[in-house]
């Protein structure tokens, strides 16, 4: 393989067989070792070529889009139910993966941070302590992805 610097360089024989190797599913990293060089060499031409850039890009969704179709065409013959139910947990997974026992869901989190917000409300009669409690709720919820709107929450407690 030809060297600039201290980089090889992928020539266009090795760019078209990673490319192959790609859209028949294997790894970037395999692909690499197939050719004799790092998956960082495959990065930094990539980065230098465009078009090999492009053509990586459509060989992985390529290859992700056949798979796709072949699921759901198997998804529609009642036989292959186990398809169709694969795609839902993959592409709805808070409505149909299966969960553990002890898994909390993000609108589980939200209506539970949203009642600990109302305890506050209640409980904490300093206006100032009560809204930085609320506040910090408010944040520990965005950081979960699951922000809530306790209703009058920060107004005066219910006493």
């Amino acid at each position: 393989m030809a060297r600039r610097g201290n980089q090889p360089v992928l020539d266009a024989i090795k760019k078209r067989e990673i490319i192959a190797i790609l859209s028949v599913g294997c790894s970037r990293g395999t692909a690499a070792r197939y050719v004799g060089c790092s998956r960082s060499t495959i990065q930094r031409s990539a980065e230098r070529d465009p078009d090999f850039a492009e053509g990586l890009r459509q060989a992985e969704e390529r290859l992700e889009l056949t798979q796709l179709k072949n699921i759901a065409a198997a998804a529609r013959k009642a036989q292959y139910w186990r398809a169709a139910a694969w795609m839902l947990e993959r592409t709805r997974p808070q409505q149909y993966a299966a969960r553990g026992p002890d898994v909390i869901a993000r609108d589980q989190i939200a209506r539970l941070l949203g009642c600990f917000a109302r305890i506050v409300a209640d409980e904490v009669p300093v206006a100032e302590y009560r809204k930085n409690a609320i506040k910090r709720l408010d944040k520990l919820a965005k950081a979960f992805g699951c922000p809530f709107s306790p209703e009058g929450a920060d107004d005066e407690p219910n006493r």
